[in-house]
């Protein structure tokens, strides 16, 4: 297992974007992907991969999900906690209470289920990260760049000025107008 990258491969195209608005792309929005990011029971061997990295509690998970996928894919807690107890049941996982959190820890028989497992785990891998790789590189990857630049021009500023900024209206303003230019661009282009 040690000759998988903690990023799995996938922090190449997202350095320097940072996360931003398009972290939600992977939660059933207008977007067209080929497939689901994972394919049914695939989810405990990512899980448990996530564990083994370090001890977590469950919002922990979806987070570095959420940043290994460069913000492409963000899981649900509907499939995060349920997987959580099934590993629990199956005695790959043990969880102790810490801060009034469920933390989750990897045991020895989840350790062997893994190593058992490694070549299908890297092909899980594998497969995710071409998918990410398909959807960020080339004028996807310049779009994403784009997008990111708009994205931490906004809310860095937002934030540090207040709700209250005149400011933010105007930026607000202008971002609608964009919104309406880039849907004329789609329409112009015959793409909908």
């Amino acid at each position: 297992m040690s000759n998988i990258r903690d990023d799995w491969g996938l922090g190449e195209f997202f350095a320097g974007l940072g996360r931003g608005p398009w972290e939600h792309w992977g939660r059933g929005g207008r977007h067209r992907r080929r497939g689901p990011m994972f394919e049914s029971g695939e989810m405990k061997f990512v899980i448990l991969r996530l564990l083994k990295e370090k001890p977590r509690h469950g919002y922990e998970i979806i987070k570095a999900l959420e940043e290994k996928m460069g913000g492409c894919y963000t899981p649900s807690a509907g499939t995060v906690y349920p997987t959580l107890q099934l590993l629990e049941d199956q005695g790959y996982i043990r969880a102790d209470e810490t801060d009034g959190k469920k933390v989750y820890h990897v045991t020895p028989e989840g350790d062997l289920f893994l190593e058992q497992n490694k070549d299908l785990l890297e092909e899980i891998i594998d497969r995710v990260r071409d998918t990410v790789r398909d959807f960020a590189g080339g004028s996807m990857g310049e779009l994403n760049g784009a997008f990111g630049q708009v994205a931490r021009a906004t809310y860095r500023r937002a934030w540090r000025k207040g709700p209250e900024d005149p400011a933010i209206k105007q930026v607000a303003e202008i971002l609608k107008k964009a919104a309406v230019e880039i849907d004329a661009a789609w329409e112009a282009g015959g793409i909908s």
